[in-house]
């Protein structure tokens, strides 16, 4: 059995780093894996942090060849939903802001020579795990023990064990939202702000964000994706870093179509009003054993 990069699924960090690089100009793919492969196993905690590695699909298909074809996924093109391809995404989390700060800066020396730093965010867990809105963030995600199954490709698919992340920075306009009344807002959301229960659906419009991004299929079983976003920012301009894992990236697409309009329907999710992702890539997270293998470690 393939085992995913366990990074994905720790949980209790309070603290998160995300870390997009590009390959400098004239550097061949395979110079990028020399650097990493001095993390040795970069999934595995070590110093406090957990470290996870997701390449972009330029970079894996160049890296794997034809046998990478198979699970390379690109970004969709909807309207209002930016794209913003890097080569590699590393996401680091755990005990506190200064293990993270030592850890990245460690990822960017060693990966200095081969890649520049297309961006560098901050995260933190929020009060009770809370978005900056107020409102309890992944409510809608899988047990822990289901995540593996949503999160992963299964064996016998193409890439056992990785899995497609989505990673998107979301901009809040948190004046706007927080100027209207609770009522207002939780159907924006389509849950109460207090403790998260699901808004009747007689009550629940269409454009609330929970009614765009919770699809079911033709069985009529929920599409579901893994979330691990975190809030990020300044007191000038926050937000949310939004990241989610799917053994099939196909789910991500559906999603943001519906909440940008793209569907058959037309409709927008109104929390789209009070907040814009300004970034968003797709990136493909090996397993344990294919990310030994790419880096050549025994």
């Amino acid at each position: 059995m393939s085992i995913p990069q366990p990074g994905v699924f720790a949980q209790g960090t309070r603290s998160h780093r995300h870390l997009e690089f590009d390959l400098r100009t004239g550097k061949r793919p395979d110079v990028v894996l020399e650097a990493l492969a001095g993390l040795r196993q970069p999934s595995v905690s070590a110093g406090g942090a957990n470290i996870v590695v997701g390449f972009g699909p330029q970079l894996w298909r160049d890296l794997g060849g034809p046998a990478a074809v198979n699970v390379v996924a690109e970004f969709p093109d909807i309207e209002g939903v930016p794209s913003t391809p890097h080569d590699l995404w590393i996401w680091t989390h755990g005990t506190g802001d200064d293990v993270l700060f030592d850890v990245a800066l460690g990822i960017r020396t060693r990966l200095d020579t081969v890649a520049v730093v297309a961006s560098d965010v901050s995260g933190f867990v929020y009060h009770d795990g809370r978005d900056l809105t107020g409102f309890i963030d992944g409510t809608e995600n899988p047990a822990v023990e289901d995540a593996y199954e949503v999160a992963t490709i299964a064996d016998g698919q193409p890439g056992p064990g990785g899995s497609f992340a989505l990673a998107q920075r979301w901009v809040h306009d948190l004046g706007g939202f927080h100027a209207l009344d609770e009522r207002e807002q939780e159907e924006i959301i389509g849950r109460t702000k207090a403790d998260s229960t699901e808004l009747a659906d007689d009550v629940k419009p269409d454009t609330a964000h929970i009614a765009r991004v919770v699809i079911e299929d033709s069985d009529g079983d929920e599409i579901e994706i893994y979330r691990r976003s975190v809030p990020y920012g300044t007191a000038s301009e926050h937000g949310l870093f939004f990241v989610a894992f799917s053994a099939d990236p196909e789910r991500f697409t559906k999603m943001l179509g519906r909440m940008f309009g793209a569907s058959d329907d037309g409709v927008h999710d109104r929390l789209t009003e009070f907040s814009r992702p300004v970034s968003g890539a797709y990136y493909f997270v090996p397993s344990l054993e294919q990310l030994g293998e790419t880096l050549g470690e025994s």
